[in-house]
């Protein structure tokens, strides 16, 4: 069976890059979108497995992309786990009723990070019932 393909939106660089190298250790594929509007290009496109979404972005943030997503009948059904410099009071419960699986602050415990995305995947892969933190 193939890895998922995870697509990250993050403007930051070193976190694309960071992200990139523990994914590909798991053996996911990546693709990236450094901006609001190349993320539902770029989703389109490549119709990834996950999305990694930083809520701070140039171009529509994070919750426009949730947003546009939830409005895309080839987009909707694609999880979302937020990953973001922002405060978690507000945001998390934000994120979380804008559909968002789970929300974590930067940087990340990568464990639990990783043992949140093949939780996320193997739900969604097997027909839903994952639980969103």
């Amino acid at each position: 069976m193939s890895k998922a393909k995870i697509l990250i939106i993050d403007d930051d660089s070193n976190m694309r890059r960071a992200l990139n190298v523990r994914l590909k250790a798991e053996g996911y594929e990546t693709i990236f979108a450094a901006d609001g509007f190349s993320a539902t290009t770029t989703a389109l496109k490549e119709v990834p497995d996950l999305v990694l979404l930083d809520l701070g972005l140039p171009a529509g943030d994070g919750f426009v992309v949730m947003e546009r997503f939830q409005g895309n009948s080839k987009l909707c059904g694609i999880p979302i786990i937020v990953l973001t410099a922002r405060e978690v009071q507000g945001n998390k419960d934000r994120a979380i009723a804008s559909g968002a699986y789970a929300f974590f602050q930067k940087p990340p415990d990568n464990e639990r990070l990783m043992s949140t995305i093949g939780r996320v995947l193997e739900g969604t892969h097997l027909g839903g019932g994952v639980t969103r933190t």
